[in-house]
C-alpha cells in the first residue's frame, strides 16, 4: 500500500480538502444527528451541544459546500424558519461517517457497548462498512490495496 510520498506534494489532496470542509469536530457531529433525522436549528443545538454562533457558522459552511440544503418553513404565528438536509453530494458522506462510527463502536465505546445500532430497515442486520473494488472483490483492507498517483497528482519539485 505504499506510496513514494516525496515524489508527489499534498497540494492536491482530497482528503485534505475535504477536511478543511468537513473536518471539524462540531461539523461531523452536525452531520450524524442531519443523518439521524435532526432538520431544525433548535434541535441541532440542543443535541449537538456546540455554541449557537459556532452551530450558525457550521451550517452555514455545509449550505455553502452543498452538502446540506436550507429549506424554508413557517408555523402558524411564527416567523419563517429554515429546516437544513442532506442533499445527494451530503449523504455520500454517509459510508464516512458509518466507518468512523464503527471503528468507534469497535476500539472507543463504553464499556456497555455502543450508542446507536445501524440496521438494515428490510432484514434487520447490522449494517457493515467495507472496502470493495469495481471488480466486486472484498472486503479489501490495506494489505490488499496499491496505492499510485492520480490524474491530479502534482510532482514534487
Amino acid at each position: 500500500m505504499r506510496l513514494e510520498r516525496s515524489l508527489f506534494t499534498d497540494e492536491n489532496c482530497s482528503i485534505r480538502r475535504t477536511l478543511e470542509i468537513v473536518g471539524e469536530r462540531w461539523t461531523l457531529l452536525i452531520l450524524r444527528e442531519a443523518f439521524y433525522g435532526v432538520r431544525r436549528f433548535d434541535e441541532f443545538a440542543r443535541n449537538v451541544g456546540c455554541p449557537r454562533d459556532v452551530l450558525s457558522a457550521r451550517l452555514k459552511t455545509l449550505v455553502a459546500n452543498d452538502i446540506l440544503e436550507r429549506i424554508p418553513y413557517r408555523e402558524a404565528g411564527h416567523r419563517a424558519r429554515h429546516e437544513y438536509r442532506p442533499t445527494a453530494k451530503g449523504r455520500e458522506l454517509l459510508p464516512s461517517l458509518l466507518a468512523l462510527m464503527e471503528w468507534g463502536d469497535r476500539w472507543a465505546a463504553d464499556p456497555a457497548g455502543p450508542a446507536v445500532a445501524v440496521t438494515h430497515g428490510e432484514c434487520g442486520e447490522a449494517v457493515e462498512v467495507q472496502l470493495r473494488c469495481a471488480g466486486g472483490h472484498g472486503p479489501l483492507d490495506a494489505a490488499d490495496l496499491r496505492i499510485q498517483p492520480g490524474p491530479g497528482a502534482k510532482l514534487a519539485a
